[in-house]
Parts: C-alpha cells; structure tokens; sequence
C-alpha cells in the first residue's frame, strides 16, 4: 500500500508541476481576467480549494507538534496547494520503512520543523509576492 500512495503522491506532483508551469508560461499568476474572478463557479472552487487545503492541514498540524513546522506548513499550503500536500506526503511515506502499517504512517507524531515545510512556504510566499509585482 505504500509503494502506491508513493506512486499516486509522485503522479500527483509531477502532474501539478507541469501544468503550473504551462499555466504559469501562458499567463501571469494574477492575470485572471475579472469575468472568471467574479464568476460564482469560480468562487465556489475557491471555497472548495481552499477548505479542503484547511482539513488536510488539520491532519498536518496533529502530526507536527512543533510550531514552526505548524506555520511553515501552513503557508506551504496556502501558497501552494496540492504541490505542497503531495510533497507532505511523500515526506511521510518516504520515513515509513517497508512494511509499516498505513494506521502508523497517518498517525505517527513529529516533534521536529525539519527543512522541507519552511523551503516550501519560502517558495510559495515568494511566488505569490513575485506574482504580484
């Protein structure tokens, strides 16, 4: 069971990359054009977007008992969405030596920041910022 959630989390990110970057390649970050910003389909996948980026960093903050790691992950996600959540998730299966149970890997606490979530929400803040200029 690891071995596929390492798959789906590695397709998952590469997939996100590539179409960021085309998307990113094409268009500005926040060059959406006001009839899509404005458009209640649009808010609505917002919304959606954005409370289920809130549920999967509940999960994160159980796991990371340390504050930094908390607020680190948190903008991760914010700024980043699924690139960051796949990233959190192969970080957790990639500790998990083989045959550890899933139940272990859910719910296995980490007291340490690390350097993954603070690269990642360095990054994101710096695309968003550079975005906005």
């Amino acid at each position: 069971m690891l071995t596929i959630l390492r798959l789906l989390f590695a397709i998952i990110l590469a997939s996100m990359l590539c179409v960021t970057t085309w998307a990113s390649l094409r268009c500005p970050l926040f060059a959406v054009p006001h009839d899509v910003f404005t458009h209640p389909w649009f808010i609505a996948t917002m919304f959606d977007t954005y409370w289920g980026f809130t549920t999967f960093f509940v999960w994160v903050a159980y796991k990371q008992t340390a504050w930094p790691a908390r607020v680190a992950w948190f903008v991760a996600i914010m700024f980043l969405g699924n690139i960051a959540m796949a990233a959190y998730c192969l970080r957790e299966l990639g500790h998990a030596p083989a045959g550890t149970p899933l139940a272990d890997v859910l719910t296995r606490r980490d007291n340490a920041t690390g350097w993954l979530g603070p690269v990642l929400a360095a990054f994101g803040v710096a695309v968003v910022l550079g975005a906005a200029l």
